[in-house]
């Protein structure tokens, strides 16, 4: 069973890196937020590694993060929650919002994630609290400024959306933005978040 690789970055697109280990090319699918953590092919990368095995496939599936991976290897214990399923889950929603998610029941915002419909929502908050309860994560970041500000995060959201950034990426800078001192309009925090985007 492979626990982790270690290698050089060979390719890389936003569901599969290829990493060379020692002349011996890995193929690795990965979530959205992993990707965007990884460096530039020719780069060195480390990855938590989930092994899957079935009667006529082997595939590696690899996490930035060991908290991905818990929460990876919960989805797929689901029934009907496959690994693509999975690895869409953690594309669509950072894991520390997923966490918070499922603790308050947040159906609602695991259907804004593709391919997750009501019940899978329904499925995945009631299967998963139990299971999620013993992992020790963090408050999402900006949770309560998310709380105090709801109706403009979630409209500096749609606006980072609507211009074509991925949901993970969007909503870490929109919290970032909210969290920064200075003037709390619409168009100040706009600026702000597409600065954080820039970096």
């Amino acid at each position: 069973m492979i626990a982790s690789l270690k290698g050089l970055l060979v390719e890389k697109q936003p569901n599969r890196l290829i990493v060379d280990v020692r002349g011996v090319g890995y193929e690795v699918l990965v979530p959205l937020s992993t990707y965007y953590q990884t460096p530039d092919p020719g780069g060195e990368v480390l990855l938590r590694i989930h092994t899957h095995v079935r009667e006529d496939t082997l595939a590696l599936y690899g996490f930035m993060t060991t908290l991905e991976q818990q929460i990876f290897e919960r989805l797929i214990a689901i029934s009907g929650i496959g690994p693509k399923l999975a690895l869409a889950v953690l594309s669509g929603i950072d894991s520390r919002d997923l966490v918070h998610a499922v603790q308050f029941g947040d159906t609602a915002r695991l259907t804004t994630i593709p391919g997750v419909g009501k019940k899978t929502a329904e499925r995945i908050t009631l299967e998963l609290r139990d299971r999620l309860a013993k992992l020790a994560v963090p408050a999402p970041e900006g949770a309560a400024g998310a709380a105090a500000d709801g109706e403009l995060r979630g409209d500096l959201l749609s606006a980072l959306l609507n211009l074509g950034y991925h949901r993970p990426l969007a909503e870490r800078a929109v919290d970032r933005a909210l969290k920064a001192a200075g003037n709390k309009s619409f168009e100040s925090r706009l600026k702000e978040a597409l600065r954080e985007l820039a970096r």
